[in-house]
């Protein structure tokens, strides 16, 4: 089951703060940056805000241009994303607009929250309860199982950095204000906790634009997951390495594929292709590891992206792809196909990796993108 892109929305002073201290709500946006952020909630199929950010702000989370919800309804999609929020006490305010405007609405809390809020909310919401306590990655799960493919996330900053220290976030768009607030208690967008990578790691900066007197940069994280769970890193790096094995020399004998090989804090290693520099019979994740130093420190816990599962058995070389990976030290490999029966049947890869502890995740959502290079080969059909 997918789980939606999380998308993280946020507007911060110069000095990273979301408010002020005083009793009214400092508006950061202006309208252009409130157009923006308009337009993302049309875009989206659910816009999720945290129990403490409805008490504090009261928002409505609508798409307010009537011409985006007459084009959302054109399409098929209801006026109104699905509207989220997550309270684990379940102490919610009926009252509140969030609950009387736009469309469906949906409540996640825990095990002892749900029977609160069915009382306080009644017909208002649906309610689902996520265990004793919030479980993020459920929550996706269901949104997903849902149809949601794209969730906005508008606050607070619990939960932005709830949601970003467990590796859930697939984009962080931030727009920054020209001011500062200056106040030492005033509520900054993340707050303090071990995020993934460490204070070493840096995001990918996916573009930047200037929204009336705002800048609006995207970002996304590189830190790959540490578990068979893949993670929105992990398929940006998973991406790359099928893009690589389009730069393989034809071949009808052998597989093109693409590999990438990345530590712990997101750091690129190195990065290799199937019959790299002119070798008919080097495959990609052994081009990739021959870059590194034997002594590479990096390279214990690293992510090994392999496009196609490395091999467990193979003839040209004394060790297959799986045995390489084992003996380098990294700790997890991510891998988008398994490899088909075409030239070594029951080439259990996957299978040598897991007897060694090491951790593989699968993201068969990429499968089709690792086959385009070798339809000749998987559709007979097919000339390359």
């Amino acid at each position: 089951m997918s789980r939606p892109h999380v998308l993280l929305s946020a507007a911060v002073s110069l000095d990273g703060c979301l408010d002020n201290t005083g009793p009214e709500r400092l508006l950061l946006s202006g309208p252009e940056d409130f157009d923006r952020v308009d337009a993302l909630r049309a875009e989206s199929d659910a816009v999720l805000v945290g129990a403490g950010t409805l008490r504090a702000d009261r928002p409505r989370l609508l798409v307010n241009s009537e011409p985006r919800r007459a084009r959302r309804v054109a399409e098929g999609r209801p006026a109104y994303p699905l509207k989220v929020t997550v309270s684990g006490s379940g102490d919610l305010d009926p009252a509140d607009p969030f609950w009387t405007t736009g469309g469906d609405r949906l409540v996640y809390t825990t095990d002892a929250g749900a029977g609160p809020a069915r009382a306080r909310l009644g017909a208002a919401a649906e309610v689902v309860a996520l265990g004793p306590a919030v479980d993020w990655a459920a929550l996706l799960d269901d949104l997903g199982g849902r149809g949601v493919l794209r969730l906005m996330v508008e606050g607070g900053a619990r939960v932005h950095t709830r949601l970003l220290r467990l590796g859930l976030a697939d984009e962080l768009r931030l727009a920054v204000a020209p001011l500062v607030v200056g106040e030492a208690d005033a509520p900054r967008l993340f707050g303090p906790g071990d995020y993934p990578g460490g204070p070493r790691s840096r995001m990918r900066v996916l573009g930047t634009e200037q929204v009336g007197d705002m800048i609006v940069t995207r970002y996304a994280p590189t830190v790959p997951g540490n578990t068979a769970r893949a993670t929105p890193a992990d398929r940006h790096w998973l991406r790359i390495a099928c893009d690589l094995a389009t730069l393989c020399p034809p071949s009808r004998t052998a597989f093109s594929v693409g590999a990438v090989v990345v530590a712990a804090d997101g750091t690129e290693l190195a990065r290799g292709y199937s019959r790299e520099g002119g070798d008919p019979t080097v495959h990609a994740e052994e081009a990739a590891l021959a870059k590194l130093a034997g002594d590479e420190p990096r390279l214990t816990g690293a992510t090994v992206y392999s496009s196609l599962e490395p091999c467990g058995r193979r003839a040209s070389r004394p060790k297959p792809c799986a045995r390489l990976i084992v003996e380098a030290g990294a700790g997890r490999v991510v891998t988008a196909w398994r490899e088909p029966d075409t030239f070594v049947p029951g080439a259990d890869g996957i299978g040598v990796l897991a007897a060694a502890g090491i951790a593989v995740a699968e993201v068969p959502e990429l499968a089709e993108a690792a086959m385009i290079p070798n339809n000749h080969l998987v559709n007979p059909g097919t000339h390359k």
